[in-house]
């Protein structure tokens, strides 16, 4: 056993980003509802960690505000001090598919900031993982714009910071989100010193991105693996994903941290998603991974909070990912798995082995590190 951080905070709970319709929908004749991306699904995981007795068991991290000068080491300023003049101003859209309310300037800088603690307790020892449980989630932001419920790019500004505060070299991004992370992609498209993985739903959002052709840019290239997955695919296509393709790349890369970027939007039971994974097909990737990260980096993983709308399920994909990251089984088992897994769908089939396979072949080419 060892120490696993929990980033958190009561302010993550009181982003507002207004109502929606279905995943988004804007339109006269959509009745409108409480927006998909609300803070249910993270109290709820939270909640989970108490009852679970789990929690008491992790170490807490208090986050702290980004600064400026951090969220434009991604974002331009025009951007950051447009989304402050907004939120003051009561909020409104910030991009495709993404608004603000009153407060979420300070919220998502809070969420920006949750990370960069997060690396920092990593980094330095006090603790060998950490999950940050923020929120707005971040993925999907862009330099100039907000995206897909994101407002600041969480991840990418965190491993923008443990490359310049702590001098760490290479860096990996797994995001097991269902939906591509075009954000993390773009920030690090030519960067050679960040491998960007991303498995998700073979576009699902955002439709211009996520291909599978896309592998990086100049000195960058292969360092960025994209593995769009067909909808409907279930634990053997994710598991044989991260055998083939994640771990692979990583031992090849061998980064010196690795930053999972933790939607839990691929579960069968999401509402925007259309996949098949079931908390076990989390606690197995994660468990890949930690493996991974073992043998190249003493273990060191910052996982961020992403995407996962589904108030029952969600909370029990989280479970086991933390679960796996503190090295500890807790008694409160899903109640939803047997069921789920007698289901049809997970089985790996011709059409997601043929997309895999392809990924793997690009997996190859991922440039040889030297270790830590």
């Amino acid at each position: 056993m060892h120490a696993t951080g929990l980033v958190s905070h009561e302010r993550y709970f009181w982003h507002d980003p207004g109502s929606g319709a279905g995943f988004d929908a804007v339109s006269e004749y959509a009745e409108p509802e409480p927006h998909p991306e609300s803070p249910s699904t993270k109290r709820r995981l939270l909640s989970l960690l108490a009852v679970s007795g789990l929690g008491d068991s992790l170490v807490p991290i208090p986050p702290r505000a980004a600064t400026v000068e951090e969220l434009t080491s991604f974002h331009t300023p025009r951007y950051v001090e447009f989304v402050r003049s907004l939120s003051e101003r009561g909020g409104g859209p910030i991009g495709d598919s993404a608004s603000i309310g009153h407060g979420s300037y300070e919220i998502a800088r809070l969420a920006a900031g949750g990370g960069i603690c997060a690396v920092d307790a990593v980094v330095s020892g006090r603790v060998a993982n950490a999950y940050a449980l923020v929120r707005p989630p971040g993925h999907h932001a862009e330099p100039d714009r907000g995206r897909g419920y994101c407002v600041f790019g969480n991840a990418v500004i965190a491993v923008k910071h443990a490359q310049r505060v702590h001098g760490l070299g290479r860096i990996a991004v797994v995001d097991w989100d269902v939906h591509h992370g075009n954000g993390t992609e773009t920030a690090f498209l030519s960067d050679p010193s960040v491998l960007t993985i991303s498995v998700h739903q073979d576009r699902c959002f955002p439709l211009d991105s996520g291909f599978i052709e896309v592998t990086g840019e100049g000195a960058a290239a292969h360092t960025n693996l994209n593995l769009p997955l067909p909808p409907g695919s279930g634990h053997g296509a994710y598991v044989a994903a991260f055998e083939r393709v994640v771990i692979p790349a990583l031992l090849r890369f061998r980064p010196e941290l690795i930053v999972i970027a933790s939607g839990l939007d691929a579960n069968m039971m999401d509402p925007i998603g259309r996949m098949l994974a079931t908390s076990e097909t989390y606690r197995i990737m994660a468990r890949l991974v930690i493996g991974a990260a073992e043998a190249i980096c003493r273990g060191r993983i910052v996982a961020m909070h992403e995407g996962g709308y589904s108030n029952a399920y969600v909370p029990f994909c989280g479970l086991a990912v933390i679960e796996e990251l503190s090295g500890r089984r807790t008694p409160a088992a899903d109640p939803y798995l047997g069921e789920f897994m007698a289901m049809a769908g997970h089985e790996l089939l011709a059409h997601q082995e043929a997309v895999i396979d392809r990924a793997a072949e690009l997996a190859l080419r991922t440039p040889a590190g030297r270790g830590v």
